[in-house]
């Protein structure tokens, strides 16, 4: 695995590692609108299952992206790839959005469905590095074209932001 991935895979483990189907029902505050823990580890496994959606269509096509990042992109990039700061609360968009669910997962069974979607992406950031080598291959919604590096060090910088979440409501719940 890629040590951009491994990393990520850490430290989302060590976040969920140990906390059973009722405690990643627990949420910050008491405001329902909040995501629990669940909730955040289904929108992050939303995300990978969406880039690689998107990377497996690209490969497909067999030709990178000609599209040119912006200098707002260019900006976005260095907050979030480079320095690895997520903006401040924003609305995720719909398609990875989690819905309530009756449904309730343990840690380790959330820790085992991101191991799976990490290393399918993985697989997939593997295959568009020998297919476009350092190129742009890939767009995303905020951040504009993005390397298969940049698309790994984005998921590293947005995973890193829900981790700090999901160990913010373990310690206001004393976990």
């Amino acid at each position: 695995m890629n040590p951009t991935i491994e990393r990520l895979e850490s430290k989302l483990s060590s976040a969920l590692h140990g906390l059973n189907s009722s405690q990643t029902q627990l949420r910050l505050t008491d405001d329902n609108s909040c995501w629990t823990i669940q909730q955040i580890t289904e929108h992050l496994l939303m995300t990978y299952a969406s880039t690689s959606s998107a990377f497996e269509s690209r490969l497909a096509k067999g030709t990178p992206t000609l599209s040119r990042p912006s200098p707002s992109h260019r900006a976005r990039q260095f907050i979030v790839i480079t320095l690895g700061l997520m903006p401040g609360r924003r609305k995720a968009p719909p398609e990875v959005t989690p819905t309530r669910t009756d449904h309730r997962f343990s840690g380790e069974q959330l820790i085992a469905s991101t191991h799976k979607a990490l290393t399918h992406l993985d697989v997939i950031f593997s295959q568009a590095d020998q297919a476009f080598g350092p190129a742009r291959c890939l767009t995303h919604f905020a951040l504009g074209p993005l390397s298969a590096s940049q698309w790994r060090r984005f998921h590293l910088s947005h995973g890193s932001h829900h981790v700090r979440q999901i160990l913010a409501i373990r310690r206001a719940h004393g976990l």
